[in-house]
């Protein structure tokens, strides 16, 4: 069951407000996965703090679990982020992020995604992914 937020963000293409979401400053290790479908996204490995008050990634866990589209709005054609297995809008990807790390910046709302902490992924059935934190 989505939270009113969840679903704003995940199926109406919506986005949360900067700085007042989960997972904007978490710092902690762990991975990051789709919030209906449970499929792992980001890894806090590749987690930066990017200063607009979302989380903010240098790339997916894997190159195919998201996919990307042309999203046409206010401030021209962006690229929008969404999640391979549900479907889900996740945020967008812009080429401002760590030029040392590839330079891509995935912008991603916290509502749609459930951040797994390391001391729960083996029980969480995650274990295979420890290695990429």
């Amino acid at each position: 069951m989505l939270t009113e937020r969840q679903y704003y963000v995940t199926m109406l293409d919506g986005t949360e407000p900067p700085f007042e979401n989960e997972y904007w400053d978490n710092k902690a290790a762990g991975i990051y996965v789709d919030i209906v479908t449970g499929e792992p996204l980001f890894s806090s490995a590749d987690k930066f703090h990017s200063g607009t008050g979302w989380p903010s990634f240098t790339k997916p866990i894997a190159p195919d679990v998201v996919t990307e589209q042309p999203d046409p709005g206010l401030f021209g054609v962006q690229t929008e982020i969404r999640s391979r297995a549900g479907d889900l809008h996740l945020g967008h990807v812009f080429e401002d992020g760590p030029e040392d790390r590839g330079g891509l910046r995935y912008c991603i709302n916290s509502a749609a995604l459930k951040f797994v902490p390391e001391a729960e992924m083996e029980a969480e059935g995650y274990g295979h992914l420890l290695e990429a934190l």
